[in-house]
């Protein structure tokens, strides 16, 4: 009698651990490459510690569920879970046995087959996915397009649809079009076209593009009940191989181009500021060609960044000089795919004049140095009567009071100054004072604003006094 209790006790636990159990199962053991399928795990118990399930096949979960009942048969409570996990195969797999702790036990599944065979092409699907390459073979750096067919059945609807783009690792895209639809008798097509360029030799590979559709269907659930649901199928595009060849020696750019430079005037005062545009127009690696900025003595030249937009590069360069200087071609040398043929391309040369230059100024005065002097001999037949003297004093002394009331008048008007919000004009108004430290420094930081982008604050307060020391108008 004495181990009548336990022996109830260990009947009893043995009873529970009986109760408890853990099984796997697939709502389907066989499907195509792309389609979603259901893992579950069906668990018996009291008390059930869910296991972390993240991945399955080598593919991640992208859902999870669970659901829970409660069964009394003959007295005794029994508690069931199902927990599902949804994933989207690529190829077969074993998925191994789950250990899963119940009621302080561990207990392990079954193992369960999954056979995925690949997708078949078919014309008549209700959705077709093709990539298509206007080249096969191009260089590094050669601009290509790859065109993105979508084809969707007219009479077919989705409740809802992902798309995940092809990988294109290895490649610059350059742009991406705005979907264009075509609609013909059986199909809506989008069409997308990406813009792009190889970033190095080899065999590249553009991935599979990917549309996941959700369509409503019926399954029966673990208790034979037919429940309405949500089922995804991912629908494949081909893949892309692009082999991608090694440009010739010194040479960087591929494609074919033209290249023109303009300036605004070409003759200037001294120390007055030309503006010129360069423009490169042409199918090519556009990003790689580096800023124009050329270097000429004696004058001060400023580039501003280049700017692309579709197949047209520019750039903006500021030339100040006190002389006559030149602006020698600009060149541009690329690699032509279809001719095979490496290229060189130039602008014209600019000749600028530069009005009271320095030199001009320093030619005059020379001459006006060597200038002989001529002597002036009166003669009595030639003597001047006394009353011109007279006549010069009173024009002399009513010339000065005129210069002294005009110069009372220009003082009296105030002076033009050149507004500290025109960065552009006071770089080039600083120019003859660049050798003095405070306005080498100021032209730096208006230099690095306008050109750069930099965004540094500039101090007011010293900038105004510069303008003021100097007499900048």
């Amino acid at each position: 009698m004495k181990n009548l209790g336990k022996i109830i006790l260990i009947l009893l636990i043995t009873n529970i651990v009986a109760l408890a159990s853990v099984k796997a199962t697939l709502d389907s053991s066989s499907v195509e490459a792309g389609e979603l399928v259901t893992y579950s795990l069906h668990l018996s118990g009291s008390n059930i510690k869910r296991p972390i399930i993240s991945s399955l096949c080598g593919v991640n979960v992208v859902a999870t569920s669970s659901q829970a009942s409660v069964e009394i048969i003959n007295g005794n409570t029994r508690r069931s879970h199902i927990l599902s996990y949804q994933f989207i195969p690529r190829k077969s797999c074993v998925i191994d046995a789950v250990e899963v702790e119940i009621d302080s036990h561990i207990e392990t599944s079954n193992s369960v087959e999954l056979i995925v065979s690949k997708v078949v092409a078919n014309k008549d699907s209700d959705f077709i996915l093709v990539l298509k390459s206007s080249k096969k073979e191009v260089y590094v750096g050669e601009t290509f397009e790859v065109d993105l067919f979508l084809k969707q059945k007219r009479n077919v609807e989705a409740v809802d649809s992902k798309f995940v783009a092809p990988i294109l690792k290895g490649f610059w895209i350059k742009s991406e079009s705005k979907p264009k639809r075509i609609d013909s008798e059986k199909y809506t097509t989008t069409k997308i076209t990406y813009k792009m360029a190889a970033q190095r030799v080899g065999q590249l590979s553009i991935t599979p593009a990917q549309l996941q559709i959700a369509s409503r269907t019926h399954i029966r659930d673990s208790w034979g009940s037919w429940i309405p649901k949500i089922k995804w199928k991912t629908y494949f595009s081909n893949e892309l191989i692009v082999d991608v060849k090694k440009l010739p020696a010194d040479v960087s750019l591929v494609g074919d181009f033209n290249i023109v430079a303009s300036v605004d005037k070409t003759q200037i005062n001294s120390n007055e500021a030309i503006n010129l545009t360069i423009k490169v127009q042409g199918n090519g690696n556009l990003e790689d060609i580096k800023s124009f900025k050329p270097y000429i003595d004696g004058v001060n030249i400023f580039d501003e960044k280049i700017v692309i937009k579709e197949n047209i590069l520019t750039q903006k360069i500021v030339f100040v000089g006190d002389s006559d200087f030149l602006i020698k071609p600009f060149t541009l040398k690329y690699f032509n795919p279809t001719t095979k043929e490496i290229k060189t391309i130039s602008t014209d040369a600019i000749d600028i004049k530069v009005k009271n230059s320095k030199a001009q100024t320093k030619l005059i005065v020379e001459k006006e140095q060597v200038k002989p002097v001529e002597k002036v001999v009166l003669t009595k037949e030639s003597e001047v009567p006394k009353y011109w003297f007279v006549l010069v004093f009173v024009l002399g002394l009513a010339s000065g009071v005129f210069i002294m009331l005009l110069k009372s008048y220009k003082f009296k008007t105030k002076k033009q100054v050149v507004s500290i919000k025109e960065p552009k004009i006071l770089l080039v108004k600083f120019l003859p004072y660049k050798h003095n430290e405070d306005v080498r420094a100021m032209m730096d930081i208006l230099e690095r604003n306008i050109y750069e982008d930099a965004k540094i604050e500039v101090d007011k307060k010293l900038l105004r006094e510069l303008v003021k020391k100097y007499d900048i108008s």
